[in-house]
């Protein structure tokens, strides 16, 4: 997360994306209000000529009343120029020595390396729910799942430990993501339960970086809570139901997954491992029990 000089607009990382035209898709956070006009600096390779273009500043519509908001910044890439680096500036004017400067990431479309990605927006809170965060990651890894993407921005020490052993077996990625460095952060969804400057810790900017930063690297992108499983009914793994669901659906490029509760406060006996006893964090294989729809 780097900000401008204004203190108004928040850099998170840019992204090649040549779907419909080329272009370099900055994903960042902006006040809706006070940031109306952003330019995108580019050094064209060989010759290091500057090309400056004026950006479209796509402001998320689902801000839930928070004054800041999650924007893709996207700016046309001049022709026969294929950027490394952009900066972005509120002015067409300056020294591009001062301005700092962020990789353009996807330049280069790979085969993708694997399936299944998970992207688990802004842990915070000193969080500490470890046994439910290492059944969550084991289940991931039974249905399919090769990665899993966390934006940090603070837990547990015991916590730590966890990650560290999820990173060293390859499972897992840590976004480094101190929002509350820069902005005052509510750690509720909506502004009138808050009053702060952006909700739930940045989590809409968080999932739409994921997207983005595994768009060339995943076959599928799962956005979810650590609390969360996509649990199919009559498929033993994510790929066969993902096969299926695109066989019947051609074209489709996203799949909503019905919700369910199961509520804490209905217990079930058949798996209190004792050992698991002083492991801080719910055991979800004693929550069973659905909750019926509303």
């Amino acid at each position: 997360i780097t900000p401008l000089k204004d203190n108004r607009t928040f850099i998170i990382s840019p992204y090649f994306d040549d779907r419909e035209s080329k272009v370099t898709r900055v994903i960042g956070i902006v006040h809706h209000k006070e940031v109306k006009q952003l330019y995108c600096w580019f050094c064209c390779q060989p010759d290091g000529k500057i090309y400056v273009s004026n950006a479209e500043i796509d402001v998320h519509s689902d801000r839930f009343g928070f004054p800041y908001s999650a924007a893709d910044i996207v700016c046309l890439e001049p022709e026969n120029c294929d950027p490394t680096h952009v900066s972005i500036h509120q002015s067409a004017h300056g020294n591009i020595d001062q301005l700092p400067r962020f990789e353009i990431k996807n330049r280069k479309p790979e085969p993708f390396p694997v399936d299944f990605t998970v992207c688990i927006s802004a842990m915070f809170g000193s969080y500490n729910n470890v046994l439910q965060f290492i059944q969550s990651m084991e289940m991931y890894k039974i249905l399919g799942a090769q990665r899993v993407v966390i934006y940090k921005n603070n837990c547990s020490h015991l916590m730590e430990k966890v990650l560290k052993f999820y990173i060293e077996e390859g499972t897992a990625e840590i976004i480094p993501w101190p929002i509350n460095s820069y902005l005052k952060v509510s750690s509720t969804w909506h502004f009138s339960m808050d009053a702060k400057d952006i909700g739930y810790y940045g989590q809409i900017t968080a999932l739409n970086d994921c997207v983005y930063r595994n768009m060339q690297r995943s076959r599928f992108v799962v956005l979810n809570d650590a609390d969360e499983i996509i649990l199919p009914l009559k498929h033993p793994n994510w790929k066969t139901m993902m096969s299926s669901l695109q066989e019947q659906n051609p074209g489709t490029g996203i799949f909503l997954f019905e919700n369910h509760i199961f509520p804490e406060t209905f217990s079930t006996y058949m798996f209190n491992i004792s050992s698991w006893n002083t492991v801080p964090g719910v055991n979800i294989l004693q929550h069973v029990h659905r909750e019926p729809d509303r």
